[in-house]
């Protein structure tokens, strides 16, 4: 295709080639500024995206790192509790059974007010 393009160049004036490839030139260069640009706009959105993500993941490291004290303490508090005696074992089985009746009779609240 090269001897081509040269022939079909050779038959035009040097003036009206440089005139061509000037503006072919022209056009190529505003096609890639034109795409230099939507990559740069993407990476920017993909910058804000994860930072904004990298905020998320923090504030979710904060709380899970409370939860975990919170669920630490409670653990310790119901092992002391279990191992304390016969009398606390007793309010402890009536415990787990209320909250498991209570369970029950909230799914079955629920379930009605859904239909």
């Amino acid at each position: 295709m090269q001897p081509l393009s040269l022939s079909l160049f050779s038959a035009q004036s040097p003036g009206a080639v440089e005139e061509i490839l000037d503006r072919e030139n022209k056009r190529m260069t505003d096609s890639l500024a034109s795409k230099v640009t939507r990559l740069k706009s993407l990476a920017l959105d993909i910058d804000r995206d994860a930072e904004d993500q990298n905020r998320y993941l923090d504030g979710m490291d904060s709380d899970f790192t409370s939860v975990t004290g919170l669920l630490t303490g409670s653990v310790k508090r119901f092992s002391t509790m279990a191992r304390s005696g016969r009398d606390n074992r007793k309010l402890l089985c009536g415990m787990a059974m209320g909250l498991i009746v209570a369970f029950f009779i909230l799914s079955y609240f629920l379930s009605r007010a859904r239909t």
